[in-house]
């Protein structure tokens, strides 16, 4: 049976993949984003089939608007970077607190099913204890992940308070094909495939030894599909990633093996912000959701070389 879903962020690089699959499923979807950093061009392919609002959920009417008639809401719409929000903290604070809680709101008043929230990793720091689950107490070191913690907490408030269905998945370290190199504030593996095929200094903050759970894009558009309908997933915060780390240093050596050219890197200092080692415990949401990340960090890179590489070309 297919649903009415409103996708926020839908132009943003995992809006995107979230809404094609939507579509592909048979269900009516909505987007909306401001195209502050999202491109239409991400979704040229179900473009004619989504009805699409270039506006921003800043303002409550934009959300009333957007929620109208809506049974499910995947909220993926933010400003995600922490250095930019370490930059410009107001920016920030408003596209991921203020339009949470503008959209909580209308979700709540307009009778919406269940909203499934983008969190973030970021929210539990720079802890020395591996993996990080989601019981541990957070610890917030940028605006950044301070925003997505409170927005994730808002939406605890609302299902606690209001009964409306939340479920919060703390995204660790996504990557994949559709991805910007371009910007300064841009992910690290599409920055490095870009610099490593254009024959470019590869730029690494700190030692290269900070290690991630890099998380291929498939595998969280396939925990969002399960967060609208699990039972037992209401109210809860599950961490979504590929459940393995692996440093900078090794994720540099895999694509100079996937793309054949040996890298040049340039060692910066270490950046205010940035937490060293990262990984995630996904049992909750194995046994809640039924997540299972089928793509590996290097079936995933190999994806994404491919396309970026067909992207540069064409």
């Amino acid at each position: 049976m297919s649903d009415h879903i409103l996708v926020t962020g839908g132009a943003g690089f995992i809006g995107a993949h979230i809404v094609q699959r939507l579509v592909k499923e048979g269900h009516r979807v909505r987007v909306v984003d401001n195209l502050s950093t999202g491109n239409l061009q991400r979704l040229t392919d179900v473009i004619s089939t989504i009805e699409f609002t270039e506006a921003d959920l800043a303002d409550p009417l934009v959300c009333d608007r957007v929620v109208d008639g809506i049974e499910y809401v995947v909220h993926q719409a933010a400003i995600p970077s922490v250095q930019r929000s370490i930059r410009d903290p107001i920016t920030s604070n408003c596209a991921n607190i203020t339009a949470t809680l503008n959209l909580l709101e209308s979700c709540r008043n307009q009778g919406v099913r269940r909203l499934v929230y983008a969190a973030s990793s970021s929210a539990y720091g720079d802890t020395a204890v591996l993996p990080k689950r989601e019981d541990m107490p957070p610890n917030p070191l940028s605006p950044y992940a301070l925003q997505k913690f409170v927005g994730e907490r808002y939406c605890g408030l609302y299902h606690d308070l209001y009964g409306l269905e939340t479920v919060s998945l703390r995204y660790f370290n996504v990557f994949g094909p559709g991805q910007d190199p371009n910007s300064e504030y841009s992910a690290v593996i599409p920055k490095f495939i870009k610099g490593l095929l254009a024959f470019q200094p590869l730029i690494v903050f700190g030692d290269g030894e900070q290690s991630r759970d890099f998380t291929y894009v498939e595998n969280v558009v396939q925990a969002n599909i399960a967060a609208l309908h699990a039972e037992g997933a209401v109210g809860r915060v599950f961490n979504i990633a590929y459940g393995e780390r692996i440093s900078l240093n090794t994720l540099i050596g895999t694509l100079e093996r996937i793309i054949g050219v040996k890298a040049k890197v340039k060692f910066e200092p270490t950046r205010n912000g940035d937490v060293r080692h990262s990984l995630a415990d996904i049992h909750l949401a194995r046994s809640i959701l039924g997540y299972e990340p089928n793509v590996g960090v290097e079936q995933g890179l190999k994806k994404t070389v491919e396309a970026m590489t067909t992207t540069i070309g064409s």
